[in-house]
């Protein structure tokens, strides 16, 4: 018995068996009747079998029909899931990628080569870049308006989220040049304890507490652990830049950054005694298994893993 039945000629006689009438089954299936009929023995050919009785009361299925259509639905069924899937992944390489930043990746052309890996694998998938404010520390991801996003760590609420580092650097600190500590080489936290401080927003929680070091602070103990002067708050590269020009305070800067802010009067120093900073792509755990999510990420670990 040859079994090249194809989902057809099962559709066909699936919707035959629930109408157990031609005429309606072949409207049904916007065929004509002769049609219909014609692939429903050639089915029985194939089956060696009749699948239904002809007579003038009517049509009815055979033993052989009925013990056949549960079978025939189920494979309908799962063709269809099937089918469905297929179109969701074709969805999902054609949908749009919003990817949030608070900082600009820079870091040797780490962001193109992310796109240019993912896009040879998702050619249809649009990526669009949102800049988000300092005051938000998961960019975008917290209120949904990032599906992944580079972000500093710590992230508040880490338990909603998953990520990959991507870089990991020292914590340097910047200041203007006129301060009496831009003379010297390298410093240690301990000398910058009592200093100003420019802050982020109070919103970015457990990373406006990472930059303004507490760890460290609570580590040296007697009056460098009492909570930082802050001396401004920033929420962008722009006024930072101004208020360490200003005089208002120094801060805190990952490595990678520092050509953001050394523009003119001001200088960054590397400081001992503080852990570095990791810089990462983070996504939501609820949307790990998205198409596009998943493709990213994975770009985004085989070009990390590379360099």
């Amino acid at each position: 018995m040859t079994m090249d039945v194809h989902v057809r000629e099962l559709r066909y006689f699936a919707t035959v068996a629930e109408e157990l009438h031609f005429t309606r089954a072949a409207e049904r299936l916007y065929v004509s009747q002769p049609a219909l009929s014609k692939q429903i023995r050639a089915l029985e050919r194939q089956l060696g079998t009749e699948l239904f009785r002809r007579g003038h009361q009517g049509v009815t299925l055979t033993e052989a029909g009925t013990a056949l259509l549960p079978h025939a639905r189920r494979m309908l069924a799962d063709w269809a899931e099937g089918a469905a899937a297929v179109e969701a992944t074709r969805a999902a390489r054609r949908g749009t990628l919003l990817v949030g930043m608070s900082t600009s990746p820079g870091r040797g052309g780490l962001l193109p080569a992310i796109r240019s890996r993912f896009t040879a694998v998702h050619p249809e998938a649009v990526l669009r870049l949102r800049q988000a404010s300092w005051q938000d520390p998961t960019a975008g991801l917290a209120d949904g308006t990032a599906d992944v996003a580079y972000v500093w760590l710590p992230l508040p609420d880490a338990d909603r989220y998953a990520w990959a580092v991507v870089a990991e650097e020292p914590r340097l600190v910047a200041l203007p040049d006129t301060h009496p500590l831009a003379s010297r080489r390298e410093l240690d936290f301990a000398d910058l304890a009592d200093e100003p401080f420019l802050a982020l927003p109070p919103e970015a929680g457990v990373l406006r507490d990472f930059w303004l070091a507490l760890d460290e602070r609570r580590a040296l103990g007697g009056p460098a652990a009492r909570a930082p002067r802050v001396g401004a708050e920033i929420s962008g590269t722009e006024e930072t830049y101004e208020a360490l020009v200003a005089g208002l305070g120094i801060c805190l800067m990952a490595a990678g950054n520092a050509p953001l802010i050394t523009l003119g009067g001001v200088t960054t120093r590397p400081v001992r005694g503080l852990a570095p900073s990791r810089y990462a792509l983070a996504w939501r755990r609820e949307d790990e298994g998205r198409t596009l999510v998943r493709g990213y990420v994975e770009a985004c670990r085989r070009v990390t893993d590379r360099t």
